[in-house]
């Protein structure tokens, strides 16, 4: 970084690089919820053993969803982390990409099964297993 700098934006790539330090060194290889598979390493997505064609963005918001399940994250911090620091869109834009998601791995995207809505605060990965 060049001076002089915004301590804001210091402290936006200092956390830039811990998630990407930390997140490679806790990562399983592979995640598996009954019909749904994520493998991490390969950013390959199956569903029912058919492979599912994921944009980048649609791929990490996946992958912190079901990395922290039952977690809840809010717009702001799905925006910040999968965006950065410096986006200029709204929180609209993790909306879509959510929806479009859920088109793609839900077997109801109307009544979502694993990407749940908390409704006022954001969204978070609940996987309950069925009988």
């Amino acid at each position: 970084m060049t001076k002089p700098f915004s301590p804001r934006e210091l402290v936006a790539r200092v956390k830039a690089v811990l998630r990407r330090t930390s997140s490679k060194l806790d990562e399983k290889d592979e995640l598996v919820f009954d019909e749904l598979t994520i493998n991490l390493m390969k950013h390959e997505v199956r569903k029912n053993g058919t492979e599912v064609d994921l944009k980048p963005k649609e791929f990490d918001l996946l992958k912190l969803l079901t990395t922290n399940p039952g977690k809840v994250f809010t717009r702001d911090f799905l925006l910040e982390q999968l965006w950065g620091y410096d986006y200029l869109g709204d929180t609209r834009t993790v909306d879509v990409h959510m929806r479009r998601l859920r088109q793609k791995i839900e077997a109801d995207p109307a009544n979502p099964r694993f990407l749940r809505t908390v409704h006022g605060i954001g969204y978070k990965f609940q996987f309950e297993v069925r009988d």
